[in-house]
């Protein structure tokens, strides 16, 4: 078998300190893993395939490219802001804000501060890679070295492989991986090119399964890495432009909240806040939930996939495949309802990454194009 991302190396690429690095060479170790993994599946993609695009779309996230500037122009851009911006202003000053308009917008955004919203973005989707390579590159890797080379279905060796894999459910358990494995090592020795086919999409489906149940709390966090809520933001703002305030107007401020008695200053506040809020994170939304992959074809995760199954995934027979799909699927065998929702919630997730898998699992351009150009890695 040809050379292939060692369980060694998996471990040194998962510990490298540098984010954007280490997410450079995870996507490049998942498309070697892919190739290699191919030799025994045939030509078509498995879970490292679909990985290694999805690793290079996070990757611009993690290194947050030319997406802080374009955050600001969209929030800076935004009418429902502009004017609750304006409403804000008004309050200040008629709380006897000793700043001119135009200081009082700077220290507005500042306080806002988007660049912070897509820092923690960053930061989770970062950590997200980090986490899912670090399990799967690395059971891939020990797969391949384990059984990899086998010529003939060796259920004791497949066996001990399992062994070692934790029982139970995700995102603790490993019954999932335990399952695809077997899936994929089955799929190595069948000869009916359909049972083949649809083995490698049952595998490929398990370990997203794991996958994105074990992602459920960086990708909450990831969507959710707005601004400060409203209060938070409305305490910095009042700290800056008025630091000399009595505690007398303090303590009273603090008995309107805890009455609920809001100020035209809170609810102003708020206002803009909560719009500053729901802007930032369609923005991310909207750059987090798209995904690239050859010759230039872009998917939107929240909008229905505009594919076809291949001939040998249209007409699914397969058992156990079929009952895993009815329990994400809720749209089986086409492709109505596909675009998720809110990507932050897992069934909606499940259900697009299911379909996706199945319209693509047979692209070759997946598997044989480089992630990043013939050259390799780029240097960072």
């Amino acid at each position: 078998m040809s050379q292939f991302t060692s369980i060694s190396e998996v471990a040194r690429i998962a510990e490298m300190s540098d984010p954007a690095l280490r997410n450079l060479h995870i996507t490049q170790s998942y498309h070697e893993l892919s190739l290699v993994f191919s030799k025994r599946t045939g030509p078509c993609a498995n879970w490292c395939t679909f990985a290694t695009w999805a690793s290079r779309q996070a990757g611009q996230t993690i290194r947050k490219e030319d997406l802080v500037k374009a955050l600001e122009n969209n929030l800076a851009a935004a009418p429902s802001l502009g004017q609750s911006i304006n409403d804000l202003i008004e309050s200040l000053l008629k709380k006897g804000a000793r700043m001119d308009k135009h200081s009082i917008v700077k220290l507005v955004w500042e306080t806002l501060d988007p660049k912070a919203a897509m820092n923690r973005a960053s930061d989770a989707v970062a950590r997200g890679n980090q986490k899912v390579y670090a399990e799967i590159g690395r059971e891939f890797a020990r797969f391949l070295e384990t059984c990899g080379n086998d010529n003939a279905y060796d259920d004791e060796n497949i066996g001990r492989f399992c062994d070692t894999l934790k029982p139970g459910d995700p995102p603790d358990g490993q019954q999932y991986l335990k399952q695809a494995f077997k899936g994929y090592y089955e799929a190595f020795f069948e000869p009916d090119n359909k049972k083949k086919a649809e083995l490698i999409l049952l595998a490929n489906i398990e370990i997203g399964f794991h996958e994105q149940t074990r992602l459920q709390p960086e990708i909450a966090e990831g969507m959710e890495a707005y601004v400060t809520d409203p209060k938070q933001f409305k305490d910095k703002l009042i700290r800056v432009l008025f630091p000399n305030q009595s505690w007398i107007t303090s303590l009273i401020s603090m008995f309107r909240r805890y009455f609920n008695m809001p100020t035209p200053l809170d609810i102003a506040a708020e206002k803009f806040a909560t719009e500053a809020r729901r802007r930032i994170r369609l923005f991310l939304t909207a750059r987090m939930m798209e995904l690239g992959f050859p010759q230039g074809v872009r998917l939107h995760l929240g909008k229905d996939l505009k594919a076809n199954f291949p001939p040998d995934l249209q007409n699914l027979t397969y058992p156990d495949l079929i009952a895993l799909l009815k329990k994400i699927d809720p749209t089986p065998d086409n492709l109505a309802d596909t675009g998720a929702i809110d990507w932050a919630n897992l069934y909606d997730r499940l259900h697009f990454i299911a379909d996706l898998f199945r319209c693509y699992q047979e692209t070759p351009d997946l598997l044989l194009e480089p992630p990043f150009g013939p050259s390799g890695v780029p240097a960072h």
